[in-house]
Order: structure tokens, then sequence, then C-alpha cells
């Protein structure tokens, strides 16, 4: 039986590797994005038939949003079986110049959408006895972020605490939560928006000397929410490439 997995965020970057990776894995897959023309385009890629990857209209930040599209999966393949928030926001700004309604947008996508599809699929899970939730957190979180916004490395921070109370509430019923946090990642979208001199500078910083592969943080997924996983449960999984220690 294949498993079905809905990868938020999942039209471009890390969302879209992560989605090709449990594709490839065997995984039916639904493209949930804000953009549905870019989810539409990677599902199409995947499977033009639609019997196995679909692309789903999804606001994160929206419970009715999480609410149509847990039903679209019920109507189309039985039900959901893993759930990846992946959607996410950053926005370089100075501390003092944040306004409120800056750090509420970044805070909504980021942390309000990680919650809220926890509680609407982590319901579903537990009344089918079994499921896999993998929150994306980041190195921002930990440290207090270096590079990102203090609205994005707070949201990111609170991603980290989410999966530890989900974890504990969800784990009688089957249903795993985990928490991959990334460093710097070797994504298109970094290299067309940060100079080259600024990512050689970067690179020095990290440990392995090099940005971290988005590959391999989907391998990390695909660990996550395997069958196999499940003791594994409230824990936070690094893949920063050593930049944590600095």
């Amino acid at each position: 039986m294949k498993r079905v997995a809905l990868i938020t965020g999942g039209a471009r970057g890390l969302g879209e590797v992560i989605a090709r990776r449990m594709y490839a894995a065997g995984y039916r897959v639904a493209i949930g994005d804000l953009d549905e023309r870019d989810a539409c385009a990677v599902a199409e890629s995947l499977d033009p038939t639609g019997e196995t990857a679909v692309a789903l209209a999804l606001d994160v930040t929206d419970k009715l949003a999480f609410e149509s599209a847990k039903a679209a999966l019920e109507k189309r393949w039985g039900g959901t079986d893993v759930l990846v928030n992946n959607a996410g926001k950053s926005q370089v700004s100075a501390l003092m110049d944040i306004s409120p309604e800056e750090f509420d947008r970044v805070v909504a996508i980021n942390l309000r959408g990680t919650f809220v599809g926890s509680q609407v699929f982590g319901a579903h899970f537990a009344e089918r006895g079994f499921g896999r939730i993998v929150n994306i957190g980041s190195l921002a979180g930990q440290n207090g972020g270096t590079a990102t916004g203090a609205h994005y490395a707070a949201a990111k921070g609170g991603v980290g605490v989410l999966t530890k109370i989900f974890a504990r509430e969800l784990a009688p019923r089957g249903v795993t939560v985990n928490c991959v946090s990334p460093g710097p990642l070797d994504l298109p979208i970094v290299h067309e928006t940060v100079p080259r001199e600024r990512l050689e500078a970067i690179c020095k910083t990290i440990p392995v000397q090099r940005l971290g592969s988005p590959e391999y943080v989907a391998d990390i997924v695909l660990l996550l929410a395997a069958d196999s996983a499940g003791a594994v449960t409230g824990a936070s999984w690094d893949a920063n490439g050593g930049l944590l220690m600095r």
C-alpha cells in the first residue's frame, strides 16, 4: 500500500526537493502551496495522470484550508499518512525595523501554519492510529539567527517547541512528530539572492566548508516518515554542517 504524504510549500525550494524524494520512494504526494500554478507544475512533472501526485491550493495560515486539503485527500486516496510542515517565509530585517504587521505575517506562515497543520492532521492521524508529522525548523530557531530576521528565528524556535508538545500529545495514538532543522542550503534561490563572495564567506564559517544538501534534508524526512520510525518522536534533527557548534 502506497502511503500518502502532504508537503506544504512543496512548489519550490526545499519543499519541492522533499516532494520529489518522497515520490521517488514510492509515496503518493500532494503538493500543497499558496501558488497553485507552480504546485500543479510539480505534480504534473511527477505524474501527468494525477493518480499518484496532485496539487492543492493551500494557505497554511488558514485552518479551513487544511480541513479542505484533508477532506480532498480522504476523497481521493482514502486519507493521509504523512504531513511535512515545510511552508515558511524568511525576511531579513533589522530587529528594530520590524513592524508588528511584518512580525505577524512571518510568524503566521512559519509557526501558526505548523500549529494549524499539526492540529488538523494530528487529529486525522490519531483517528487512523497511524501518522507521521515532520516539521521543518531552522538553525536560526536554535541560535537566534545571524542572517535571518528575528521574527523568523523566533517562529522557528517555536516550531521546535511545538514539535515536542504535539509529540507528547499524540504518541499514545500511534503518531510521531519530529523536527528537522537545516542550516544554509544549496538551493537555487540562495545562489540567485546571495552574492558569490558572500556565499564563499558563509561556507568558511561552516565546519564542513559547504552549503547543506537539500537532498540530504529530504532523506532525513524520509527516515522520519517511515513506518519503521515509530519509536522516534519529539526529536530535533540537526542538518547544519556543524554550524550550530560555532
